[in-house]
């Protein structure tokens, strides 16, 4: 066995430089990766009894991989697209064992041929503007937890912001002037920059009146001035939607998460007449193919379309003009 195909060096250069220099992906990539890799390790030890600081690529042949991506979805019950995401980190990686080590070119191969597995496509999920207002008056705003919440919950709604942009989000981000916005840094290290309400403007001020003496410059801290973790937001989401669904009982029978509230702006800014294009800016989608959606899941559009369309059993009605005017120009 040569030093080539061992399967250490080649991921630790898959890691440290390959990732960070050649690709410059962002740090939430190389966790995911890192994850992958931490999974299917574990698994190959499990089926061959050898200790994965001395696994050649070659136990990492297409038919490991896939008995691997099957216990994904048997044993440990991932959906489809969780199965699909841990394939293209070992995808990536073996693009690069096919360059650094010639020798395994054709397990590379046979493992790069391993299809992605296609999926049902889901209409996006969204709250109704009734069913979103009740949201924003679940937080009490007579306690510090529940100001921080409410503001949280509008300005998610306000900017479409991802999760994770909301978790970072430092008060240097927030600009107030004749038009307050966030300044957000998305997927890929595209920014842009998104406008608020006055009333989104207005609450932030207050809240960030509210901070004054916390060691960070966080937006949204806990009470110990930290960050807020991605499960708090869930749990405050999932807080305001019970308490909402006494006077909403639509929010019941649906399944709201940040990201949902993302889809909601998403479909009130469609609903409103805004462009898909500006749409797609406003939440940092790289192609608009992803904004796309949206108008698949907005029946009141289809509606719309709809009633520009005669039925086949019935004749289009012919224009008549309505005076004499009309008629004199209809006949030139």
């Amino acid at each position: 066995m040569t030093e080539s195909s061992l399967l250490a060096p080649v991921l630790q250069f898959f890691f440290t430089e390959h990732l960070h220099s050649h690709k410059q992906v962002s740090p939430k990539t190389v966790l995911a990766y890192r994850d992958a890799f931490r999974l299917l390790l574990q698994f190959v030890r499990d089926k061959t009894k050898k200790l994965p600081s001395s696994l050649c690529i070659q136990d990492l042949d297409a038919p490991m991989i896939l008995k691997f991506l099957d216990s994904l979805e048997q044993e440990r019950k991932n959906q489809v697209c969780s199965r699909n995401a841990r394939l293209a980190a070992i995808r990536s990686f073996f693009r690069v064992v096919a360059l650094r080590d010639p020798a395994s070119v054709g397990i590379a191969t046979r493992v790069l041929s391993i299809p992605i597995k296609r999926t049902d496509k889901r209409l996006v999920g969204y709250l109704t503007r009734e069913e979103m207002d009740a949201v924003l008056a679940a937080p009490d705003q007579k306690q510090w937890l529940g100001r921080r919440n409410y503001a949280l919950l509008l300005t998610m709604y306000n900017s479409g912001a991802r999760l994770s942009e909301m978790t970072s989000l430092r008060r240097n981000q927030v600009v107030f002037g004749p038009t307050t916005y966030l300044q957000l840094k998305g997927k890929g290290r595209k920014e842009r920059e998104v406008p608020l309400w006055p009333k989104t403007s207005r609450v932030l001020q207050q809240w960030f009146r509210g901070l004054d003496g916390m060691p960070a410059d966080i937006v949204f801290p806990i009470t110990r001035g930290t960050a807020l973790s991605a499960d708090t937001v869930n749990y405050v989401v999932k807080q305001a939607v019970n308490r909402a669904s006494a006077t909403c009982p639509t929010l019941a029978a649906k399944r709201v998460t940040p990201h949902v509230l993302r889809h909601t702006t998403a479909m009130h800014l469609m609903q409103s007449g805004v462009d898909i294009t500006v749409i797609a800016l406003w939440l940092g989608h790289e192609s608009i193919e992803t904004t796309h959606k949206y108008l698949e899941a907005d029946l009141a559009t289809k509606e719309r379309a709809l009633e520009r369309i005669a039925p086949g059993d019935q004749k289009l009605r012919r224009f008549k003009a309505d005076d004499k005017l009309m008629a004199f120009l209809a006949s030139i």
